[in-house]
């Protein structure tokens, strides 16, 4: 890893509350200003939203949750918005279609804007009417961690709206990028045992989410973790093998999910003569070998594994793993960028590379909640607990992911067929 990886890829955090609401709303807006209002109102998917969706709906989270409850004299912005823009949240009342969410050409982009400045201006007055004050910072601080994972989930969905158009030139101009030399596959071993599993506030921080608690014992028979996440040259090797033609290479239900959608590349993945073309948000480059490869579905990084002669880490592995690193959480995170996985650029030494950040690391854990597990009193307690079902955890942080909002316990989670994410994998191996 570079010297300038090795850095902590985060910025300064501000001295206040005030300073970090600012700072988080106005990254927002810098992910947005690339963009046009046309770019802003597609919907290319139903599990996508348009980005003026995504700034609405963490405005609405502010209003809904914190001025709603304690401005007094309340009255919101437009009584509309609390139908239009919420996400999930049954106990806050009814929601919008969420695969409709593109045909709402009103509020214009200019609209929600408008909608965000005048939280913004009740929201920082709210925070220095009340500082310190333990019924409102902690609903901030969630706002505002809600808010970074929409800024990751802005950059994947404007991605997928992208590769629609063939003639784009893409969101960002930051390649090529260097070329760099294979690094071999290498594995660390770990001797198992009782590991302590969650949320430890004195390594991971004061916030976490509640999905990353109870902090609690569990059992880990010896394993041995890879080096590095598997590369573009890996997976090729893994295509070249007509692995999509191997029943005996998939699960039951990942073969039905290449079987019915005939299948035989990851997402975003376009033969040209002899070469493999990838689109990315730099626009459409040809596949690097050695960079780390993205957007699988939980069915391929599966089947990767299995054909390697490996397997998925379990989500206990890998967060054992990530402790036992002894550099600080650093990596390819959106401040970089590159809104692209980096290949890594000098040999690897003594312990795993690129954990955290790049791609998101599938492990073979259903998404269940730990022993002991609470949701969040009220409607926030919709964030996390209700999603615990069909769903596989991944680790790390990705390329899209904001600096600073990722920890060894951080659990993210999507279906097994979800492919338009950063998601990558990681193999691992019974020792």
């Amino acid at each position: 890893m570079s010297k300038a990886t090795q850095k902590r890829h985060s910025a300064p955090r501000p001295s206040t509350l005030a300073d970090r609401y600012a700072s988080v709303r106005q990254a927002s807006l810098a992910l947005a200003a690339p963009l046009s209002a046309e770019d802003c109102q597609v919907q290319s998917m139903p599990d996508a939203s348009p980005t003026k969706w995504h700034l609405a709906h963490i405005t609405w989270f502010f209003e809904t949750f914190l001025l709603e409850r304690f401005e007094p004299g309340f009255r919101p912005f437009d009584p509309r918005f609390r139908v239009l823009f919420n996400s999930y949240y049954k106990g806050i009342g009814e929601q919008y279609p969420r695969a409709s969410r593109g045909l709402v050409t009103r509020p214009t982009l200019a609209e929600v804007k408008r909608f965000r400045a005048d939280v913004d201006e009740r929201m920082l007055a709210l925070i220095e009417s009340r500082p310190g004050d333990a019924a409102i910072e902690p609903l901030v601080e969630l706002g505002l961690q809600h808010e970074q994972q929409h800024q990751e989930l802005l950059l994947t969905d404007i991605k997928h709206a992208l590769s629609f158009n063939p003639g784009t030139s893409g969101y960002a101009k930051r390649w090529p990028m260097a070329q760099v030399q294979p690094q071999t596959l290498r594995w660390f071993g770990h001797e198992g045992g009782l590991i302590e599993l969650g949320h430890d506030r004195a390594r991971d921080g004061a916030f976490c989410f509640d999905n990353e608690t109870p902090r609690h014992l569990a059992h880990a028979v010896p394993f041995e973790i890879a080096s590095r996440p598997a590369t573009y040259g890996d997976f090729l090797a893994f295509v070249d093998d007509d692995a999509y033609s191997r029943p005996e290479l998939w699960l039951s239900m990942g073969w039905d999910w290449v079987q019915a959608g005939r299948r035989s590349a990851p997402l975003y993945w376009m033969r040209d003569g002899d070469r493999w073309l990838n689109h990315t948000l730099q626009g459409t480059v040809e596949i690097d070998p050695h960079t780390p490869v993205c957007h699988l579905s939980f069915f391929e990084a599966e089947a990767f594994a299995r054909w390697s002669g490996a397997r998925l880490p379990t989500e206990l592995e890998w967060e054992h793993a990530a402790r036992a690193l002894r550099a600080p959480i650093a990596g390819n995170f959106a401040d970089r960028g590159a809104f692209h996985p980096m290949p890594q650029t000098a040999p690897i030494g003594d312990e795993p590379v690129q954990m955290f950040g790049d791609v998101w690391e599938w492990t073979q854990s259903a998404y269940l909640p730990y022993p002991r597990f609470r949701p969040l009193e009220g409607a926030v307690g919709e964030y996390n607990g209700k999603f615990m079902c069909n769903q596989f955890v991944l680790r790390g942080g990705s390329c899209a992911t904001p600096p600073g909002h990722v920890r060894a316990s951080y659990r993210n989670f999507f279906p097994p067929e979800a492919q338009w994410q950063f998601s990558g994998v990681r193999l691992a191996r019974d020792l």
